[in-house]
């Protein structure tokens, strides 16, 4: 699973919770999941093509799963959904 956290510079939301977010997600799949954190200013066309419309937010498998922040438990339940639905 690829996992985006978009975020901007100078977002108070986008700092501590891109690290609580990541460490839940890599705790519970620490070999099934790629994490990457994308700058929305250096990287608008592609933000603006997932319908990203603010930050923070986050993608899964190229597709915006969150518009708005979610608690690392909503984030690692949506994974999990998404593993056993491929199962």
């Amino acid at each position: 699973m690829k996992i985006e956290v978009f975020y901007a510079d100078g977002c108070g939301s986008c700092g501590a919770s891109r690290q609580e977010l990541k460490k839940a997600v890599l705790e519970a799949f620490p070999t099934g999941a790629a994490w990457s954190e994308i700058d929305i200013v250096k990287n608008i066309d592609y933000a603006v093509e997932l319908g990203v419309l603010s930050v923070p937010a986050v993608a899964i498998d190229g597709t915006l799963a969150f518009a708005k922040l979610p608690t690392a438990q909503q984030l690692v339940s949506e994974l999990t959904a998404r593993v056993e639905r491929t199962e």
